[in-house]
C-alpha cells in the first residue's frame, strides 16, 4: 500500500517549516490571501521558500486571485503547486496550468454528494482535487482553515476519477480515522496544528505526521 502523503499548510515561520520538512511532510503550504491569519506577504514567502528542499513540494494557496496578482506571486515564489481555493472555473485553472507549466489543484467545500459530481468538471483540467469542509455562510468567512471537520461519510466508498486530497479540521487525534474511512491518498492539515489562529505548533506538526504514518 502506498504511504499517505502529507501537506502541512499555512506555515509562516522558519521553525515550523523546518519541523514539517523534518517530520516527513511531502508538501508544505504557503497562504497568500490577506484575509487569512496565515497570510504571507510575497517577500516573506520568498525567503521561506529557500528553506524548502527539492524533495518537498511547495504549494501556493490562492483565493480568487486576479491574473496579474497570480502572475507576480508565481514569479516571486515559484511554487511547485498552485492551489485554487476560490470559485475558479475549470477553463481558468486549465489555462494557468498550461501557461506556467505548474501542477494545479482545485479545492471544494464538501457539502453533499453533488460536490463529488460537480468536481468532475475539473477532470483533465487540474492535477488534484482537494476536498475541504465547506465555508461557513457568514460575512468574512474563510474558504478553508476554519477547523471544521469535513463530512468523511461522503467519501466512503467513493470511486476517485483523478488524484485527490482530504482537508478540513484534520489533527493528530482524528487523521488516522479519516484515512481509514476515506482512503485519502493525501491529507492536508492547518488549523488543527495550531495553538492560536495562524500559530503552528512544532509538537503538533510532528504528532500529525507520526499519526499519519501509524494509520
Amino acid at each position: 500500500m502506498t504511504a499517505t502523503q502529507i501537506k502541512i499548510c499555512g506555515l509562516s515561520t522558519p521553525e515550523t517549516l523546518d519541523a514539517a520538512v523534518d517530520a516527513g511532510a511531502s508538501h508544505v503550504g504557503f497562504v497568500h490571501y490577506e484575509k487569512s491569519p496565515r497570510h504571507l506577504p510575497l517577500e516573506v514567502a520568498a525567503k521561506l521558500r529557500r528553506r524548502v528542499p527539492d524533495s518537498v513540494k511547495l504549494v501556493l494557496v490562492t483565493v480568487a486571485m486576479q491574473p496579474e496578482q497570480l502572475s507576480r506571486a508565481w514569479d516571486v515564489i515559484r511554487p511547485d503547486v498552485i492551489q485554487f481555493h476560490g470559485s475558479e472555473t475549470p477553463e481558468w485553472v486549465s489555462l494557468v496550468r498550461q501557461t506556467v507549466k505548474t501542477e494545479c489543484w482545485r479545492s471544494f467545500g464538501l457539502k453533499d454528494a453533488g460536490t463529488l459530481e460537480r468536481a468532475r468538471a475539473f477532470e483533465g483540467k487540474c492535477d488534484r482535487l482537494l476536498f475541504d469542509a465547506p465555508a461557513k455562510p457568514a460575512p468574512g468567512a474563510l474558504p478553508g482553515g476554519n477547523g471544521v471537520v469535513a463530512q468523511w461519510e461522503l467519501l466512503e466508498g467513493w470511486e476517485p476519477f483523478m488524484p485527490w486530497a482530504l482537508a478540513g479540521g484534520l489533527s493528530p487525534d482524528n487523521v488516522g480515522e479519516a484515512i481509514r474511512r476515506t482512503k485519502a491518498p493525501l491529507v492536508d492539515a492547518s488549523s488543527g496544528l495550531e495553538t492560536a489562529p495562524g500559530e503552528k505548533s512544532v509538537d503538533l506538526i510532528r504528532a500529525f505526521c507520526e499519526a499519519v504514518r501509524a494509520s
